[in-house]
């Protein structure tokens, strides 16, 4: 499946390039075709980004959240640059043909030519959308500014629209027109069906509303949800939902939580962990505060189960999508492992729950309990006279033939699995969701 996706993007990067080969003998050459040839190739790679990220439901099943995050992150930076390329190589190619300088030329271009102030505009956005992209850069942001301002790469795409058609030559013969129109409707339908319209059918339909907020440990709290016919709703444990609570202020501003148990007919529950204003919003709502839901999104369901042993790795907040997991799963009696990493011991939440699969479902519990023993250690300091691999073989000496689901902050879980690696577990066998966005 992946190797056809890599097909199906190199045969369009392979289509623009035909199509730009074929106007090359009406046009201007040197680096007005090399500058055009960027322009195609970004604009491609921009439509293609926008495809993988606008949510359509088989895309999401046949390579998830993480793989499409990975694919949507490499064809933006790609594009990016090959805008940057086209918009020198063009006022390079320019400025000669006038024969003056650069920055004077941009001022002609500018003042001359209609389609040039939304293509200016259009690349400033999609310079802030990069800008904010950036690690250091989003780490430093709250998720919800980080994403309000992403939406700006919607009109950085649509601003660049009128210079294509108005300028670009390439757009000019039949068959280029029909793949653009082609490239731009599937992506601006699929956004709208997705995006938008699936979600609110999805909240018309179920009519979820908070039903009551628990305290489950200190920061953490579940919210219980009711809704109709939730049973006719996609979602199975292990998934998560972009939610929207309609409780005034910020309230379509979503944020993504996992479901902390199995689906119900009639009802759902979510852990947040309260680190921020928009968190903290979650341990207050009302009961009957109306909710609007978009997903569900995410790979580690029973799905991904092969049968067998399982063991599960939770760091904090972490277990809520494992412990839902841990309810759904059809293991066999004490067949199933959960390691528990907290800092506190009043941080580990699900106790009556954890209690319950432990003794009915035979649920072996392993709590790791403190600081981390070092940064490139999954372990807390309590077991510094292990390394990460023995720690690993201690708990099932046969690991590599289990199912191993791991769930927390992306250096801890990265841990994780590079030793899982190291012990042998293929990778079909390992299950990840992602804790930082």
């Amino acid at each position: 499946m992946r190797t056809t996706a890599k097909l199906i993007a190199a045969a369009s990067l392979a289509a623009v390039t035909w199509l730009w080969l074929t106007g090359l003998a009406t046009s201007a050459p040197g680096l007005a075709a090399a500058g055009r040839l960027a322009a195609l190739w970004s604009t491609d790679l921009l439509l293609l980004q926008v495809l993988l990220i606008a949510r359509i439901p088989w895309v999401e099943r046949a390579f998830g959240r993480d793989t499409l995050g990975a694919w949507h992150r490499w064809t933006g930076s790609a594009s990016f640059v090959l805008l940057l390329a086209h918009a020198g190589l063009a006022l390079a190619a320019s400025a000669r043909r006038a024969g003056t300088d650069p920055l004077h030329q941009l001022g002609t271009l500018l003042s001359v030519y209609r389609g040039m102030w939304p293509a200016l505009l259009g690349l400033l956005a999609l310079v802030l959308v990069t800008a904010t992209s950036l690690r250091p850069v989003r780490r430093r942001m709250r998720y919800e500014t980080w994403h309000l301002l992403h939406l700006y790469a919607y009109a950085g795409i649509a601003l660049a629209v009128p210079h294509e058609l108005w300028l670009g030559s390439d757009f000019a013969s039949p068959a280029a027109r029909a793949f653009w129109w082609a490239m731009y409707a599937a992506a601006a339908g699929s956004t709208v069906v997705f995006r938008l319209g699936l979600p609110v059918w999805r909240t018309l339909r179920h009519r979820l509303t908070v039903d009551r907020v628990v305290e489950e440990a200190p920061g953490l709290v579940s919210v219980y949800l009711r809704g109709r016919r939730l049973d006719r709703l996609p979602a199975r444990a292990g998934q998560y939902f972009v939610w929207r609570f309609l409780d005034g202020h910020g309230a379509l501003l979503g944020k993504p939580f996992s479901l902390s148990g199995p689906p119900g007919r009639d009802r759902l529950r979510i852990t947040v962990k309260t680190v921020g204003a928009g968190t903290a919003r979650v341990a207050r709502l009302r009961p009957g505060t109306r909710v609007v839901i978009e997903g569900p999104y995410g790979r580690m369901t029973a799905g991904t189960y092969s049968g067998g042993p399982v063991t599960m790795f939770a760091c904090g907040i972490g277990v809520t999508p494992l412990l839902a997991l841990l309810w759904d799963l059809p293991y066999g009696h004490g067949k199933a492992t959960l390691v528990y990493r907290t800092r506190h011991p009043h941080d580990v939440a699900f106790l009556p729950e954890l209690e319950w699969l432990a003794r009915d479902r035979g649920v072996r519990l392993v709590p790791l309990v403190g600081p981390r023993a070092s940064a490139g250690s999954w372990l807390p300091v309590g077991y510094a006279d292990y390394d990460d691999l023995a720690a690993l073989r201690s708990l099932a000496p046969d690991l590599a033939e289990h199912d191993v689901y791991v769930c927390g902050p992306d250096p801890w879980t990265d841990a994780v699995l590079r030793a899982a690696r190291r012990v042998g577990v293929p990778a079909p066998r390992l299950h990840r969701e992602r804790f930082a966005w």
